[in-house]
């Protein structure tokens, strides 16, 4: 676990510099939810996908079998701060489930294969999060452009 934390201060540190622009190739936000125990603010790099005016995160976890941190905490505390490109914004985090969640699922497993690859190593339901900004935080929600 070590590993991870220091490639994503590392990938943090490099957002940070670049605004974004040249991390690993893919949209990249910040994401700072609250601890759900500690009470502390935690940030992880995240890829995302665009869905109109809205943010769409996958806790994917890789395909591990449980939920990855950063979901239980959004879950215990859902508004949360992002970081994209040059803004930062407060956002409210939700969980989409139903048709809304198989739908939105078909486009990113079209746009990025290796997510069905994650779901067929686990058997609970990967979890896709809407990020809706928070009116009055920040100018709206830029395009992503690498």
């Amino acid at each position: 676990m070590a590993d991870q934390h220091d490639y994503n201060r590392r990938l943090i540190a490099e957002f940070r510099a670049t605004h974004g622009k040249s991390v690993e190739g893919r949209p990249l936000l910040l994401l700072t939810t609250m601890g759900a125990k500690s009470g502390q603010p935690r940030t992880t790099p995240l890829m995302y996908i665009r869905d109109a005016e809205r943010l769409i995160i996958i806790a994917s976890n890789a395909g591990a079998a449980a939920h990855p941190d950063w979901y239980h905490n959004l879950a215990a505390h859902p508004t949360v701060t992002i970081e994209l490109g040059v803004d930062t914004f407060a956002a409210r985090a939700a969980v989409l489930d139903g048709a809304a969640r198989a739908q939105l699922w078909l486009r990113i497993v079209e746009l990025h294969p290796f997510f069905a690859d994650h779901q067929a190593k686990v058997t609970r339901e990967i979890p896709l999060i809407v990020l809706e900004q928070e009116a009055g935080t920040a100018p709206a929600v830029p395009a992503y452009s690498a």
